[in-house]
This record gives structure tokens, C-alpha cells and sequence, in this order.
């Protein structure tokens, strides 16, 4: 459905060339500097960091110590793999943008795009107007249309489709529609990759204690201690928020929307007039007992759950019955445009409930 245009600009453009809002208009409102970029920095160090004390291992204790080529290239290959994987991931979150959220010429009104349009002619199509561009729908920081399940990031200055969260680690960028399934990828990596690391590290360490006379050298096992604890705690710091993402994945849920309860206030249905609320309604216009009930049924409400299946293939974008096998290995793209979703078949209906009880504690 074609997306309208402010009705007045006083932007007077003589070049003839057009002026529609381009992602990297937005980029440019956030200014990033030197100190935005340590936390990313402190990241690559952390993931090259390991490699000494690996190939010492790999090579004084399965090469040398046990004279095991063949596990020694097994081992070597699957840990340069996951990282080789996760630096591709690594650099997707980076350089690419999470979601812009711009006007598009070619989604302009025709009617609008009429240089003679009159005064009343243009007044007489407001009552046209798509909902999901409606004024509400408008973000208030940077005046761009907000599809649903947009956001703006205040850190950014810009509004991001579907956004998941801000990452500083990521070189102050946020995870969005466009990065998730690089972002899910990449702590998939690392989550494997530490775990690797800490069963073969632990192997090694157990061998060397049952073994002490055969060790070629004393360093060997310090390495081999330090790398099983890095292993073990960076498997379970990781791997805790991986399993979180999976959870978020399977339920077809942002970080934001996990988090932000009162986020249902915006699909609710109009709420009576008696009650004096806004529309959508505030979180600080209702009392404490109204709050309670969207807390409760934050609970119970997904929005865009439409099945485990559909929900994963909706996020890493496979059409094909295998197809996440082949994408869970490169990360993947999400499906759709990132401005409309499925709903939950359910959901209006659930909506429509809270808006009872929320009339009811009025």
C-alpha cells in the first residue's frame, strides 16, 4: 500500500536530482569516535588472543607427545573453521546496516507526486492514509515512518527495523533486522569454538597429570590450563546468551519486546474515552493495578509467534525444507523487508482481552 507524504515541505530542491531519505543519511547523524571502537578491539584481541597457546598445544601434544597427525589436523581445521566463520559473521554486524528506515520515491502516492495537487485535493487524502504510516506511527526523535516492531536507539540517533538491542561490542552499532541472523551466527561460533577448545584442553590436562614423565616440557600444561578455564568460562557466558537468543528466536520475540512489556500497549484496541487515556495508552497513565495486568499478560501475548518452524525460517530466511542447514552455517538473511510481519492468529483476540481487564481495573 503506497506510503504518504507530509503534506507541506519547505525544502525547495533546484537540482533535479532526488532528495529521497537514503540509510546513509542516517549514518551520518551518529557521529562515531576513536572510543567506540575499544570494545570491538578489545573483542579481536580476545579472539586471536587464544592462538598462541593453541598451536602449542596442538603441535607438543598431539604431534609431538602422542604422534597423532591425524587429530592434529582434525583439531587444527574445525578450530580455524569457527573462527574463520566467526570473523565472517563478525564483519557482517560491522560494515552492514541493521535497518534503515527511509521514504522511498518508488512508494510514493501517485496522486502525491502531482506538482498541480490543490490545497483541498491534498487535505481530502488524509483520510487515505496507510495505518502503518499513520502519525502515531511516526517516530518523534527523528520524524521517519516506524513500521512495526521498529525502534529508534537514542545511542544511534536513528530508528532501526525490527531492532534486537544495541551492541557496543559490535563498534557501537545495533542489531537489527538486516544483522540478526549474523549476530545469532557469530555467537554460534564462539560458543562452539570455546567449547572445542575446553574439551580438548581438558583432554590434554588430564593426560599430562596421569602422564608427568612423558610431558616434553613444563609450559605445555599451563597452556593447556589456561586455555580449558578460557574455554570453559567463555562457553558458559556465550552459550548462556545464545540459549536466551534461541529462546527469543523460537518464540519469534526481539530483546526489546522480551524486555519492554508494555510494548502491547501499542496493538491494543481503542480503549473508551471514559477512561481518559491516550491512543495508544502511556505506561504512566495507568494506575498500578493496570500495570499489573500488561505485566501478566506479557507473559502470555506473542504478537508474531506463529510456530517454532515458521518462526525460525522467518529469521535466517530459508524457503527450502533443508534450507537451515545450509544457512545456520553462513548466518543467513531475514525474510520480508523487515516492515510488516505474520501475526499470531490468536493475537487480536488476546489483545482484546487485555483491553477488557485494563477497562476493568480502570
Amino acid at each position: 500500500m503506497p506510503r504518504p507524504q507530509p503534506l507541506l515541505s519547505f525544502e525547495v530542491d533546484t537540482s533535479g536530482q532526488d532528495t529521497s531519505l537514503k540509510h546513509d543519511d542516517f549514518d551520518s547523524e551518529f557521529r562515531r569516535s576513536w572510543y567506540h571502537y575499544l570494545p570491538l578491539c578489545l573483542l579481536l584481541f580476545l579472539m586471536v588472543a587464544p592462538y598462541p597457546s593453541l598451536l602449542i598445544v596442538l603441535v607438543n601434544h598431539y604431534l609431538h607427545t602422542l604422534d597423532k597427525p591425524i587429530a592434529f589436523v582434525i583439531h587444527f581445521l574445525v578450530i580455524f573453521t569457527l573462527k574463520f566463520l566467526a570473523f565472517v559473521s563478525l564483519m557482517v554486524c560491522v560494515a552492514r546496516d541493521p535497518g534503515p528506515v527511509y521514504f522511498n520515491a518508488s512508494d510514493q502516492d501517485p496522486i502525491d507526486q502531482r506538482e498541480d495537487m490543490g490545497l483541498a485535493e491534498a487535505l481530502m487524502t488524509m483520510g487515505n492514509t496507510d495505518d502503518d504510516c499513520s502519525p502515531d506511527k511516526f517516530c518523534r526523535k527523528c520524524w521517519v515512518p516506524k513500521p512495526e516492531r521498529a525502534h529508534h536507539c537514542s545511542i544511534c540517533g536513528r530508528c532501526v527495523l525490527k531492532m534486537d538491542h544495541h551492541c557496543p561490542w559490535l563498534g557501537a552499532k545495533c542489531i537489527g533486522h538486516r544483522t540478526y541472523p549474523a549476530f545469532v551466527h557469530f555467537l554460534t561460533c564462539i560458543t562452539a569454538f570455546s567449547a572445542y577448545v575446553a574439551t580438548i584442553s581438558i583432554s590434554a590436562v588430564r593426560w599430562s597429570f596421569n602422564n608427568p614423565l612423558l610431558v616434553p616440557d613444563q609450559a605445555t600444561p599451563v597452556h593447556e590450563l589456561l586455555l580449558a578455564a578460557a574455554g570453559v568460562i567463555f562457553t558458559l557466558v556465550v552459550g548462556s546468551f545464545l540459549v536466551y537468543h534461541i529462546y527469543l528466536i523460537t518464540t519469534n520475540q526481539t530483546t526489546i519486546e522480551a524486555l519492554s512489556p508494555f510494548l502491547l500497549l501499542r496493538y491494543i484496541p481503542p480503549l473508551p474515552a471514559s477512561m481518559k487515556l491516550s491512543d495508544p495508552p502511556m505506561e504512566e497513565e495507568l494506575s498500578y493495578n493496570q500495570r499489573r495486568v500488561v505485566r501478566d499478560a506479557h507473559r502470555f501475548v506473542r504478537m508474531y509467534d506463529v510456530g517454532w518452524r515458521r518462526n525460525w525460517a522467518q529469521v535466517f530466511g530459508w524457503s527450502k525444507p533443508r534450507g537451515w542447514i545450509y544457512l545456520l552455517l553462513i548466518g543467513g538473511t531475514g525474510n520480508g523487508d523487515g516492515r510488516s510481519f505474520p501475526r499470531n492468529a490468536r493475537s487480536q483476540e488476546m489483545l482484546s482481552q487485555l483491553a477488557a481487564r485494563l477497562e476493568k481495573e480502570a
